[in-house]
């Protein structure tokens, strides 16, 4: 691994920890004084800080050092987590974000006025040790001369360069610490140059450090290794016993010799120790060579198809069986693909913690968010995409549902509202819930807006859905003043609009006797490779979802002569709506003598839908509608079939909708001819 490559390691990593010290501080409020979340809370920045300094980057050491001081205080129980250091807390935690994205420290002078600030808002909350502030400019000042001499063997493993870990960072960020005044490198291990690895690392160093730095302080420069380094500190004035060794490695006896000749440590590590132990952690992956994946397995999808098509087509035993079985693999490696970008919805729904509590303080409410079902897996394509149109539910749920307190206990509701995510898996898809505690929608303030708006006429007859549905529209707002939150007349629509980009739905579930809100959003698995079922009307073929589909029967001649003349039919004593693709998708040519009908289910609705021939299952990989097909209501996409034709992909729940408007209308116009007579 480059150091390019362990660049990008060090930020992911603490993209990681600064994500998880969020999360910790907003615990914290709720669970003040746990001295496990304020040691988790402290590992975080300090892991940060270290990792910093390893590869260079003094701009990040220096402030993380005074968060560090701080969080040390906290958790050494001098000070309780008040509001207003939460506050200020999460607002450094916002600061070393954005300086750990800054390579060089020349770029990161842009943020040097807004560190200052939040440095001297610090100021009050730190330990104020007499030579405190020499320690925190000792990272880029010259070093001091004063302190105890350390001697420090290092011995590094074999693949350390490979995972980045680069000695001559951990020996410059000693240097931090005071002065070195010896640097010995051991090369006794250093092989012929016809075996040598210019990857491997075959090197060990003693050093003699002079530093005020305790032996902790010297330890931690190492954590970020891990099991990559070995670590041995005496102090060069005691004959005190060894100190222990860097984490995750066990301390070996000392031989005979002083540090200088390299005794007292084995050099160099043994190579299979340090695979086992890494045996069990976690790889990363970049995510476009992981996408790159899916789209080949989405290509092999497809040539098995053919290759099935050309087995049955040859009449040949032996070839079905074959591609019977290139089928039963294909299907193992699309699954286990598709299990490598499932990742649970629960981080995504964590940063909401954060989202509601400014929110909440902003309005000047108090709003809790409670997460349910954060478990829930589905792609992380689609999670990250989805992170934009919840952010502007959970905040239009702060800012419109909820009450201000005093409201709340005028109805006799608690003074603390509640925002509630929800995540769970519901016939092959992924149902997000965004619901609130609040009032609920005004019925008449909407429909009067749209009446103002000229959305609708003013003697129109709406239902309430229809009604609700109507902030769905561009630019409509209720909100008579403008915030920084809402009011503006942006977003219910481009929430909708992206949500639809996902082949996902969004509804507005009517509130209840209790009042609330909820928006109720319904996504895909994957955007990749689902199981459909293939049928076929004319010449045009298209694919159902199958987890959508309930059973396939044909109709009678009886119910084909019915379904003539209705829009349903009696399915064993059930009334099931029906649509006619033909119709839908204007199929040129006439039905065909028999038909048949896949019976769908979504959201408890069933519809059917009249097919002239069912062809069976088939693994559909998903091809998006280009931009002149995209506004077609009822279709989700496309895929290539074995034979090389193209089939659609049917986006049942947009059809079964369409029914339900279908009904609407109809029952409206039977009451009008009613109120007529």
């Amino acid at each position: 691994m480059n150091m390019d490559l362990a660049l990008q390691t060090f930020l992911d990593e603490s993209r990681e920890l600064l994500s998880d010290m969020e999360h910790i501080l907003l615990e914290l409020e709720t669970r003040p004084g746990e001295a496990e979340l304020q040691n988790a809370l402290f590992r975080c920045v300090h892991t940060v800080k270290g990792s910093a300094g390893m590869f260079g980057l003094d701009h990040v050491v220096n402030f993380t050092h005074v968060v560090e001081n701080v969080l040390d205080r906290l958790r050494a129980g001098e000070m309780d987590l008040s509001r207003d250091l939460a506050n200020l807390l999460l607002r450094c935690r916002d600061h070393i974000s954005l300086l750990v994205e800054v390579p060089a420290p020349a770029d990161a002078i842009q943020f040097e006025p807004a560190g200052a600030t939040l440095l001297a808002e610090l100021e009050p909350f730190q330990s104020l040790a007499p030579n405190q502030d020499e320690q925190i400019t000792q990272v880029t000042a010259a070093p001091s001369n004063n302190g105890g001499l350390w001697r420090i063997q290092i011995r590094v493993h074999a693949d350390a360069l490979r995972h980045g870990m680069d000695p001559l960072g951990f020996i410059r960020f000693l240097g931090t610490l005071g002065e070195l005044e010896q640097v010995t490198v051991l090369d006794k291990a250093l092989p012929a140059l016809d075996v040598f690895d210019p990857e491997a690392c075959y090197l060990g160093f003693d050093l003699a450090l002079r530093s005020p730095a305790n032996r902790t302080a010297i330890e931690d420069v190492f954590e970020f290794a891990g099991d990559l380094y070995q670590l041995r500190i005496e102090e060069a004035d005691s004959s005190s016993a060894p100190g222990p060794t860097c984490p995750g490695k066990p301390e070996k006896p000392a031989r005979n010799g002083g540090p200088s000749d390299g005794a007292g440590l084995e050099e160099p590590l043994d190579p299979q120790q340090g695979r086992r132990k890494k045996s069990v952690q976690h790889l990363r992956i970049q995510a476009d060579k992981l996408d790159n994946l899916i789209n080949l397995v989405g290509e092999l999808v497809i040539a098995s198809a053919t290759v099935s098509m050309d087995a049955h087509r040859s009449g040949d035993a032996s070839a079905r069986e074959s591609a019977a079985n290139l089928n039963l693999l294909v299907e193992e490696i699309r699954d286990s693909s598709l299990d490598l970008r499932m990742v649970p919805i629960g981080e995504t729904f964590q940063r909401f913690q954060r989202v509601v509590r400014d929110v909440s303080s902003e309005l000047g409410k108090d709003i809790e968010l409670v997460i349910t079902g954060a478990e829930t897996e589905l792609d992380k394509t689609v999670v990250e995409k989805i992170a934009d149109p919840l952010t502007h539910l959970v905040r239009n749920a702060c800012d419109h549902g909820v009450e201000m307190p005093g409201i709340r206990l005028e109805k006799g509701k608690p003074a603390r509202g509640r925002v509630h995510l929800n995540a769970y898996h519901e016939s092959g898809a992924v149902m997000i819930e965004v619901s609130d505690d609040g009032s609920g929608l005004n019925r008449d303030r909407l429909l009067a807006k749209a009446v103002e708006r000229e959305l609708v006429k003013a003697d129109a007859s709406l239902t309430d859905q229809e009604v609700f549905n109507l902030i769905f529209e561009p630019g409509f707002s209720t909100v008579e003043q403008v915030t920084n939150l809402s009011g503006r007349g942006v977003g219910m629509d481009v929430v909708r609009r992206n949500i639809e980009g996902l082949r996902g739905m969004v509804e507005l579930v009517s509130p209840g006797v209790a009042g609330g809100t909820t928006f109720r959003i319904r996504l895909p698995l994957t955007l990749a490779i689902i199981d459909g079922f293939l049928a076929r009307v004319g010449d045009a073929t298209y694919v159902v979802p199958l987890e959508m589909v309930v059973e396939c029967t044909e109709l009678s001649a009886e119910q084909q002569k019915l379904s003539a003349d209705q829009d349903y039919i009696n399915l064993r004593q059930e009334v099931l709506p029906l649509i006619r693709l033909r119709e839908q998708f204007s199929v040129p040519g006439a039905p065909g003598r028999r038909q048949n009908i896949i019976v769908v289910r979504h959201s408890g609705q069933k519809a059917g839908l009249i097919v002239d021939q069912l062809l069976g299952e088939h693994q559909t990989v998903i091809k998006p509608l280009s931009g002149i097909f995209s506004h077609l209501k009822g279709l989700s996409g496309s895929t290539i079939l074995g034979s090389g034709q193209v089939a659609l992909i049917l986006d049942v729940p947009a059809l079964i909708s369409q029914i339900s408007l279908r009904e609407q209308v109809s029952l409206k116009s039977h009451g009008m001819r009613i109120n007529q007579l």
